[in-house]
Parts: structure tokens; sequence; C-alpha cells
């Protein structure tokens, strides 16, 4: 059996390696390796020889060998709440596109706003040596679940939502005090003064940021603050439809919703009752993603800079990676309010 083996049977093949494509090519292999790793130090026309070469031997880059070598794995994760809400599939694209032009890949997780299933990926994060973190803070967190992870030597940037008392981790997100009070504002000036405030989980930095812009609105127009016209709900569609009727019931002329989610919903169980948005009743959505331009009537909604977000949280977690200072410990995307067609002056 063993001579047939050895006379007529399957031999293994030569494993390949860096420095056969390097030879091949006259390169040395750190520069094989960084264009196989896309870094930008590697001209565009080298990176190109030296994948389509990889691509024809059917070479397959050995991350784990490069990590034990360089102490840095190119893995990132991106943790968030809620994935099928398209605020953050805007936001995922932008990180992605910035990274991927690092050589950074992505590992997505989703921990529906469970603390403990965040915990477990965190800690997984740790335990295969992930570069970095950019985390949106699932509702209930406390600060010394983030800083444990940070004192282990996990780089950390928090988009979205912020928590307190952790001056060493940067924050990127938008102005949500402000957004929503731009909201308000323009639904004051239209003439309304019975506003319901929808949706907003209690326990997050972003419900309580907008929650204080809606109060400041109505405060400086001189409006009382009423607490029958504010109705947490998830900020979800199907969120939207359950809880449209318990909203109309405190008769308020105009809705502002916490994201454009929440506000779709309301819209559809809207029509379903023959009330129309912006001929009967005003509402407002939040984060203004692209679906927001294109319903009929277009949704009046406050742009969040989920783009924006991304990009700088990208850059933001290369520096820190890469041991320098961030170049901002805490930045605000400024809100931009888009007026479309389903808010108007309050019906006689």
């Amino acid at each position: 059996m063993v001579g047939d083996m050895e006379s007529g049977g399957a031999t293994p093949k030569r494993r390949l390696t860096l420095a056969m494509i390097a030879e091949k090519l006259d390169l040395s292999t750190a520069t094989v390796s960084l264009a196989l790793r896309n870094s930008p130090l590697v001209a565009e026309e080298t990176r190109k020889r030296v994948h389509a070469l990889a691509e024809e031997l059917g070479y397959i880059y050995n991350r784990s060998a490069a990590s034990l070598r360089t102490a840095r794995t190119n893995i990132v994760g991106l943790v968030v709440h809620d994935i099928l809400n398209p605020y953050f599939a805007e936001l995922v694209a932008a990180v992605e596109n910035e990274l991927g032009r690092h050589g950074q890949t992505v590992i997505l997780y989703n921990h529906g706003d469970d603390p403990l299933r965040q915990r477990v990926f965190l800690e997984t994060l740790l335990q295969y040596r992930a570069d970095g973190m950019i985390l949106c803070p699932a509702a209930g967190s406390k600060p010394s679940d983030v800083s444990r992870i940070v004192d282990a030597g996990l780089p950390t940037v928090l988009i979205a939502r912020e928590l307190p008392d952790l001056p060493e981790v940067p924050v990127i997100r938008g102005d949500d005090r402000t957004g929503l009070r731009c909201a308000v504002e323009h639904l004051i000036g239209l003439g309304h003064r019975r506003i319901a405030l929808v949706g907003g989980q209690q326990d997050s930095s972003s419900a309580s940021e907008r929650r204080a812009g809606y109060e400041d609105a109505l405060t400086a127009a001189g409006i009382p603050v009423d607490p029958e016209l504010e109705f947490p709900a998830a900020s979800s569609r199907r969120a939207g439809r359950d809880i449209c009727g318990h909203v109309l019931v405190a008769r308020p002329t105009a809705i502002v919703c916490f994201n454009d989610l929440l506000a779709f919903g309301m819209m559809m169980e809207l029509k379903r009752r023959g009330i129309e948005p912006g001929r009967d009743i005003s509402l407002t959505g939040y984060d203004d993603i692209d679906e927001a331009s294109v319903w009929s009537p277009g949704l009046t909604s406050v742009w969040n800079g989920q783009q924006e977000v991304g990009r700088l949280a990208a850059l933001t977690l290369l520096d820190v990676v890469a041991g320098h200072p961030p170049r901002d410990m805490r930045v605000l995307v400024e809100p931009e309010l888009r007026i479309r067609e389903t808010t108007c002056p309050p019906k006689a």
C-alpha cells in the first residue's frame, strides 16, 4: 500500500507562499504582503499585479500567520442594535468603504439592544485579537461595559449613542437635540401647538437628546410640555402602525416621529383611516434615509449625517489603532431639516 502511494498515488501539492509570488514578480515579501492587504503604501499597479498572480496560482492570504508577525489582524468589529434600520445600512456602507480603502475587513454584529449579547460579542472580538471596534451601545449599557473592553486593549469608537463617564473613548454621532428641535420649530412656524412626540427608548442617549430638543422648542415658543402628547415606542414600521390610534386619541395636529421607520408606519395607518399626511395632519420623521424622499407624499425628515458619522468613525478608529490621538474626542454632525409634503399648517 505504501509502495503504491509512493509510486503512483497522489502526492501532496507544494504549499504556495508569499516568497514564491515575490520571486516571480521580483518584489520583496513585505511588498507582496502589503499588496495582498490592499495597503495604500503599495502602488495600485503593483497591487493589481500581485492580486492577479495570487489568483492565478490559487494563493489565499494567511491572515492568521500574518497577524502573528505584525500583531495586527486587519479585522474591525462594527456593532449596532438594528441592522434592519436603513439608517444603519447607510452608516455601515460608509464605514466599510473607508476601512476597506485601508485594508481592513469589517465584521458586522447586531446586538438587538441586548447588553448580554453585546458583552459576548465584545469579548469575542478581544479573543480573536481584532484591531478595533466601532460600537453603537445597546440601550441600558453601563459605562463599565465599554471601559473594561477598552482597558483590555481593544481600541473603540462609539457611534449614534454615547455613554457618560468615558472620556477616553471617542464619540461620533448626529446632534440629536438640535435636529429634533429644528423639526418642532418648523411645525410651530406653521402654526401647530399640539405636537405629539412618538418613539424613543427611555434608556438611550439618542432618545433623551431628542426629547430634550422637543421640549426646548416648545418651551422657547411658550407652549407647555404636555406628557400626554409623548408616546414611547419601538423604532419600526409595525410600532408606528400599532401606536397610531393611541396617538390620535390625544388629538394632535402634528406628529414628530423618533425615526423615519416609525413615520412610515404611521403614514400607512393614517391613510388606512382616511387621514392624509400633509393635508389633514402634519408628520415628520428623523434620519432622512433614502426611502423618505420617494414616499408619496414625500416625508419631511431630519438628515442625521449617517454617511458622515460612518466615515468619521472609521477615520477616528484608524488613528486610535495606529497609536495616534483622535482628531476629536466628541464629534456632533450637524443635522439638516429637509422639508417635503407631509407638513402643512393645521386645519381650522
